[in-house]
């Protein structure tokens, strides 16, 4: 609560990213508990990005949670048409919620209190999700008039690696000095109050303090999925594949909207979780290499996903060749232990790791696999439908963000 009263007393402007999940949803009850604790006369904006495709339950947490506390909120419901990266279908990267051409197949209607693409006038179509999320923190800071807007976010540490980089990344943009902290734009920071909390101290709030919760968890519990694997988010990302197929027993009549609207969903519900879809102990075919395996994988796919795995691959080469990644001292012992050829390099990371060059491996048995450049784990990404090989330790390419900074450039010139 120190976080947010600090918060609440340096920002004028206060709004919290709220998907409907376990997280985002503590962290909007806090606030809310403390502007009543207080008995402050201000509200806080909600932002819901509406995704079309999810469980009714979390509509409805999200609904409640407005009326309930209507009071204390500035409601930015979203239903735009974004992409939207799906790991369901070897020919779609991305799809869009609420396209207009395929209203006929939507999972549900638009509300009648959303804001809608109209509603945005930096919005094109050439954005993602991710890209939208920047735009419009500039656009509610300055519909609010506002002189400081402090964006919460309620992601942990212990949810991924990725999530632990994002918040421990040593950068010059955090707000005086608070390290869960990061500048956006001018006068704009994100904010990640629960940053170091753990899954069980979200329930534990949620106890203690008879916050309102989705109940889809309830359901999850139920269905036997453990607490560290319950997510809310949109089911035909990587990180949903192998919880998709609850889609068919929670919500059947939602699974059968679902099967529909995004190509390769019934595949992903039957073996997303499993070998067929590259999870865990992946085999191939006993007369391939792990390369020659990725090879005839890429054979089988559209040539412009077979490109994109490519130039994906490509990259990783040399990068490993002439750079390196950093590697603990106990990887560096197995790779001597089985008599594999590497460079000792340099880097500037705040690691104790030190910076390793070598050739890309077939396969290898190593406690720290994923860290380690192989054939199969290329073989995992296309397995996966992992467009942007996170797998690999992709993030977006340099030639992806400047395609999106020409867009917003070009789209900028327009206004």
């Amino acid at each position: 609560m120190k976080r947010i009263e600090y918060i609440m007393t340096h920002f004028d402007n206060v709004y919290v990213s709220f998907s409907g999940g376990k997280d985002s949803g503590v962290l909007l009850n806090l606030c809310i508990k403390y502007l009543q604790e207080n008995k402050l006369n201000r509200k806080i904006g909600v932002l819901h990005l509406d995704y079309e495709a999810q469980y009714d339950a979390t509509t409805n947490y999200v609904e409640q949670m407005y009326k309930k506390h209507k009071d204390y909120l500035n409601i930015y419901h979203i239903c735009v048409p974004f992409k939207v990266t799906t790991s369901t279908s070897m020919f779609q990267s991305f799809w869009r919620p609420w396209e207009e051409s395929k209203k006929e197949i939507w999972v549900r209607d638009i509300p009648d209190y959303a804001l809608t693409k109209d509603d945005f006038p930096f919005y094109n179509e050439s954005m993602w999700d991710y890209d939208f999320q920047e735009q419009i923190s500039q656009w509610i800071h300055d519909k609010e008039d506002a002189e400081k807007t402090a964006v919460l976010v309620g992601i942990r540490t212990q949810e991924s690696l990725h999530r632990w980089r994002a918040i421990h990344k040593e950068r010059i943009t955090y707000y005086k000095n608070k390290k869960h902290s990061k500048k956006i734009a001018d006068n704009i920071f994100n904010f990640y109050p629960i940053y170091d909390w753990t899954t069980e101290d979200i329930w534990t709030a949620n106890a203690k303090f008879e916050f309102d919760y989705n109940e889809l968890y309830d359901l999850y519990y139920y269905a036997g999925v453990p607490i560290d694997s319950m997510r809310v988010a949109s089911p035909f990302l990587s990180a949903a594949q192998e919880s998709l197929k609850l889609y068919k027993v929670i919500e059947p009549h939602t699974w059968g909207k679902l099967i529909s609207r995004v190509n390769g969903v019934n595949f992903t519900g039957l073996y997303g979780g499993t070998t067929a879809m590259g999870w865990k102990n992946m085999k191939k075919p006993a007369h391939f290499t792990w390369k020659q395996y990725m090879e005839f994988l890429l054979d089988t796919l559209p040539l412009e996903t077979k490109e994109n795995y490519l130039s994906k691959l490509e990259t990783s080469i040399k990068f490993w060749r002439e750079k390196g990644g950093v590697l603990s001292d106990e990887t560096i012992k197995e790779l001597d232990d089985l008599g594999i050829k590497y460079e000792i390099g340099t880097h500037g990371y705040k690691t104790d790791k030190k910076a390793v060059k070598l050739d890309y491996l077939d396969d290898i048995d190593s406690s720290d696999f994923k860290e380690i450049p192989t054939y199969k784990r290329m073989c995992i990404c296309i397995m996966k439908n992992d467009h942007l090989c996170k797998y690999m330790g992709f993030s977006q390419t340099k030639k992806e963000m400047q395609k999106r900074k020409e867009a917003v450039k070009k789209y900028a010139k327009i206004l």
